[in-house]
């Protein structure tokens, strides 16, 4: 395999998070919720360092169903019938996907609840 210059490498990675986005449903379940934090976030006017924070939670999220995706595409390639373990892999990358998705919620949680309860009930 010859090795790529690195303007066809973000090729391939932009090609890959174009599949993601055409293929997953879950991907871009997580981009609207994404898209509604960040309306969010502008309309409470957070500080920068709640913006780093929410920025590292969504990559995490997004990057974990991007893998979920690989990895399910493996899974079927070396195993297209199926087999407990082609299952175990799968179920085990989903529950990654969703451990972090929990995460973000908390974290969305902390960070979006407070000032927006004020902004709502004005106390």
């Amino acid at each position: 395999m010859r090795s790529r210059n690195l303007p066809e490498s973000f090729r391939c990675a932009f090609a890959g998070l174009g599949h993601a986005l055409r293929t997953q449903r879950n991907f871009r379940i997580h981009l609207s919720i994404t898209i509604a934090v960040l309306v969010l976030g502008l309309w409470l006017n957070l500080p920068a360092g709640h913006w780093a924070i929410l920025a590292l939670t969504i990559g995490f999220v997004l990057a974990s169903e991007t893998l979920n995706t690989a990895a399910e595409a493996l899974v079927d390639l070396v195993s297209p019938d199926y087999h407990p373990l082609a299952r175990i892999t799968k179920d085990v990358m989903a529950g990654a996907v969703l451990l972090t998705a929990i995460v973000a919620v908390v974290v969305g949680l902390l960070i979006l609840g407070p000032p927006l309860w004020t902004r709502l009930v004005g106390r």
